[in-house]
């Protein structure tokens, strides 16, 4: 069984910056790809950001290109969203998943994909 936890949500002022972490349970966190989603009421839950187990390539949805950046400590079994110039539209619950092995083409923004999620953190960002 995986266990993912998030934390570093909180409340901020548009233009200002927060980081999200993600602490997974289990010894092949090393091997697996993660990914970031968000879901803000009323909505479906979205794509943000992807990783793959090596850092080496990351993803992210246009909406946040430039302004998120995504990353992980294997030692840690910790990813990482680091949120910058964040916009009242960033408002939503982020969660981080577990996603496969390997991504197929634009796999990585298919929440389908992933099959063991955190609980979420709630970001709000006022205007």
């Amino acid at each position: 069984q995986v266990q993912l936890v998030e934390s570093g949500g909180g409340l901020v002022q548009a233009g200002g910056s927060l980081r999200l972490s993600c602490t997974a349970s289990g010894r092949t966190f090393g091997s697996i790809n993660m990914g970031w989603f968000c879901q803000a009421p009323g909505k479906e839950r979205e794509f943000v950001a992807a990783i793959s187990w090596t850092g080496v390539n990351t993803y992210y949805a246009d909406s946040v290109k430039g302004r998120f950046t995504i990353s992980r400590d294997n030692a840690k079994n910790t990813v990482y969203l680091q949120m910058n110039s964040l916009k009242p539209e960033d408002t939503a619950v982020y969660y981080c998943a577990r996603g496969p092995k390997y991504y197929r083409g634009t796999s990585y923004s298919n929440p389908n994909e992933y099959d063991y999620w955190g609980q979420g953190t709630q970001v709000t960002v006022s205007s």
